[in-house]
Order: C-alpha cells, then structure tokens, then sequence
C-alpha cells in the first residue's frame, strides 16, 4: 500500500524560524528572509496540487513576525528622526 503523506513546505519553515530571530538575533535581516520566504511558501502552497504541500499556517505566522518588526523599525526610525528634528530645533533656540 502506498500512502503519500503530505510534505511541508521548507520556505514555510525557513520563514517562522527567521521571523522568530528576527526579534532574537537578526533584526532586520530576520524580518526581510521572513516576509520574502513567507509569501513564496505561500504561494506554493496554493500552486501545489490539493493535500501534497502542507505548512500555510508556519508561512503566516513568519509573515507576521516579519511583517510586525518592520512596522515597529519604520515607527522607530520615524521617532528618531522626529527626535532629531526636535533637538535641532531646540538647540537653534538657543
């Protein structure tokens, strides 16, 4: 009897392991291989014939990790330069 067990996706491994060091050990970089290798397992997933590909939830839960440590670079870049601008700002005053 030949039974086929469903495989899961490596890229959808690859990007819950990155999403989780992106907040451990690579910030930014983590985030980036996360996303990108996220959207590609997710795709496919979906290109792959019904039940052979499995691993859509580990591909979503590293696109978010991802997705959740850019926002939080972009807001604290943001809070940087508005900082930045503040001190210059203050220190003209002066």
């Amino acid at each position: 009897m030949n039974t086929a067990y469903p495989r899961t996706s490596s890229l959808a491994i690859v990007s819950l392991i990155f999403g989780i060091l992106a907040y451990v050990f690579l910030p930014g970089i983590g985030a980036l291989v996360a996303v990108i290798c996220g959207h590609s397992a997710r795709s496919e997933i979906r290109r792959a014939p019904p039940g052979t590909v499995e691993g859509d939830g580990l591909a979503l839960a590293g696109l978010i990790l991802g997705w959740i440590q850019i926002i939080c670079a972009i807001i604290a870049l943001g809070f940087l330069i508005l900082l930045a601008i503040g001190a210059i700002a203050f220190a003209g005053f002066h």
